[in-house]
């Protein structure tokens, strides 16, 4: 698999370098799971076997220089500060864990991380601080990018940030209804092809006029690159696994 700079492949999953930060954005390979879970699903909420589940998440955490920091997402805007070790929660029941779509921390070890299959995985780091983000068209309307680049600056004031655009819905695939189209009409005709929208488009958008001086997008589609590649609630009609997004200090 060929990847635009300063992506990277690191094992079967896809890497980037971040100012004082790494992110990774895995892929559906190299886990236990199987039927249409196989094999790397990370994903408790899923219809798939609990134990693999936990195989999986022990295999990732395995390669990671930090512990997992996990949340409940529910589509919103809401990012948690994590400033304490024992809020990784790699091993927490899904029921246990906050509600929120993303976490920001100034603390090396702890490594926030969300859970996609369609929705956008985006990581922001600088000044010692790094954020990884849920973002679906949902959180995208909320304001979870904005709110997710606040808590960087509240953590590393005046610092230069860079974020990194996981693999995700893209506007070759992702059609939407009118209603949602005119979520977003305030972007104009750049971020729509027909019916489709541009989920990327707007969250690079978002993220510069937060003040983010420079974006990276790995540029993959999750509905329409190699079934076995990623997870896709669209493309897979909602009985899918998830893969993640997460990023530490280093």
């Amino acid at each position: 698999m060929e990847l635009p700079e300063p992506f990277y492949l690191s094992g079967e999953h896809l890497a980037v370098d971040l100012p004082g930060a790494r992110a990774l954005f895995t892929t559906r390979r190299g886990g236990v799971s199987t039927g249409p879970y196989a094999s790397l699903n990370l994903g408790k909420l899923t219809a798939d076997d609990p134990e693999a589940v936990q195989r999986n998440r022990d295999r990732l955490q395995a390669r990671l220089d930090a512990r997992m920091a996990m949340i409940r997402q529910v589509h919103g805007s809401r990012v948690l500060r994590r400033d304490d070790p024992s809020q990784a929660s790699g091993a927490a029941p899904a029921g246990d864990l906050e509600e929120a779509d993303g976490q920001a921390t100034a603390l090396r070890g702890l490594a926030p991380m969300v859970m996609t299959a369609d929705c956008l995985p985006i990581a922001i780091a600088g000044g010692g601080a790094v954020a990884m983000l849920h973002a679906g068209w949902r959180g995208l309307a909320e304001g979870v990018i904005e709110t997710g680049v606040h808590a960087l600056r509240e953590l590393a004031p005046g610092a230069t940030l860079t974020a990194a655009i996981g693999p995700g819905a893209s506007v070759c695939c992702y059609e939407v209804g009118d209603e949602v189209r005119r979520r977003f009409a305030d972007y104009g005709a750049s971020v729509t092809r027909g019916r489709n929208l541009d989920l990327k488009a707007i969250a690079r958008a978002q993220l510069k006029d937060g003040g983010v001086e420079e974006v990276h997008d790995v540029g993959l589609c999750t509905i329409c690159s190699p079934p076995a590649l990623f997870f896709s609630h669209r493309r897979d009609g909602g009985v899918t696994g998830r893969q993640a997004g997460i990023a530490w200090l280093i």
